[in-house]
C-alpha cells in the first residue's frame, strides 16, 4: 500500500494557492492549507475533501515567526509529516512610481514575499530534515517578476528577486537531507492578482494594453507535475505563463 503524502498550500484560500491544493488533491495527497483568512481557507479545505482526501485549513500569517513555528506543529500533529510545501503566499505593492512608494508599503510587501518565504522555507527544512524516511519537496512561487519587471513595481520585483535566491540556496542546503527545492515562475494566471490584465496594464512604453491570460487549473497541473517526481529529480525552475502575454519580448 502506497504511503499517503501530505502538502501544505500557502496563501491557500484562494487563486493560485487553492488551485493548486485541489490539484494536489486530485493527485493523491492529504492537503493543509494556510492563510490569514480561515473562512476561505475552509472553502478550499471543502473542495480538497469532496475529492476524497484530508484536509486541514489553519490561519498564519506567515510573517510572523511566532505562527510560522504553530502552523507547523500544527502539520505534524495532524499529519505526522510533510512531503510538500508549496511556498505560494505572496501580495503585490501598490503600483506607483519607485520615488513615490511609501516606506510602509515597501516593508509590507518584503515582510510577507520574502520574510514570509524563508520563514515557511525554514520550517519546512526542520520538520523534513528530522522525519522518517527523511526528505521532501519545496515549491517556492517566483513569478515572471523575478526575470523582468513591470512599470510601477519595485517592491513586487525585488522581493521576487529575492525568492530565486532562497530557491538557490534551498536547493543546495537541502541536498543533504534529500530536500528538493524549486521554483515555479508564473505568468498571468487568471487569479485576483491578474485580473486587472485582461482590462489593461501598463506597458513599458507608457501604454495600457489588454493582455492574455491563462486557466488557473494549468497552474495546478504543473505544481503536480514538480511535486509528484521523486526526490532525487528536481526541476530547479519551471515558468509557465499565457503562451501570448508580452513576456519574451518585454521592455
Amino acid at each position: 500500500m502506497t504511503e499517503t503524502k501530505i502538502a501544505l498550500v500557502t496563501g491557500g484560500g484562494s487563486g493560485i494557492g487553492r488551485a493548486a491544493a485541489v490539484a494536489l488533491a486530485g493527485a493523491g495527497f492529504d492537503v493543509a492549507v494556510t492563510g490569514r483568512r480561515l473562512e476561505p481557507l475552509e472553502e478550499t479545505a471543502e473542495a480538497v475533501r469532496a475529492l476524497g482526501r484530508k484536509a486541514l485549513a489553519i490561519s498564519c500569517d506567515v510573517g510572523d515567526p511566532l505562527q510560522v513555528n504553530h502552523l507547523f506543529a500544527q502539520v505534524k500533529h495532524a499529519f505526522g509529516r510533510l512531503d510538500i510545501l508549496f511556498n505560494n503566499a505572496g501580495m503585490g505593492g501598490p503600483p506607483v512610481l519607485l520615488e513615490d512608494l511609501p516606506y510602509e508599503n515597501w516593508r509590507e510587501v518584503v515582510r510577507v514575499n520574502i520574510d514570509g518565504m524563508f520563514l515557511c522555507l525554514q520550517g519546512a527544512f526542520r520538520m523534513m530534515k528530522a522525519q522518517s524516511p527523511q526528505g521532501g519537496r519545496i515549491i517556492n512561487n517566483g513569478s515572471i517578476a523575478a526575470h523582468t519587471p513591470r512599470p510601477n513595481n519595485v517592491a513586487y520585483t525585488t522581493t521576487k528577486h529575492a525568492v530565486t535566491g532562497l530557491t538557490k540556496q534551498g536547493a543546495l542546503d537541502g541536498r543533504k537531507y534529500d530536500i528538493a527545492v524549486g521554483q515555479i515562475d508564473i505568468g498571468n494566471a487568471e487569479s485576483k492578482m491578474a485580473s486587472k490584465m485582461k482590462a489593461g496594464i501598463m506597458q513599458p512604453d507608457g501604454s495600457v494594453r489588454p493582455e492574455a491570460t491563462m486557466p488557473l487549473d494549468h497552474v495546478g497541473k504543473a505544481v503536480v507535475t514538480m511535486a509528484t517526481l521523486p526526490l532525487e529529480t528536481n526541476v530547479l525552475f519551471m515558468t509557465i505563463k499565457a503562451t501570448k502575454m508580452p513576456f519574451e519580448g518585454r521592455g
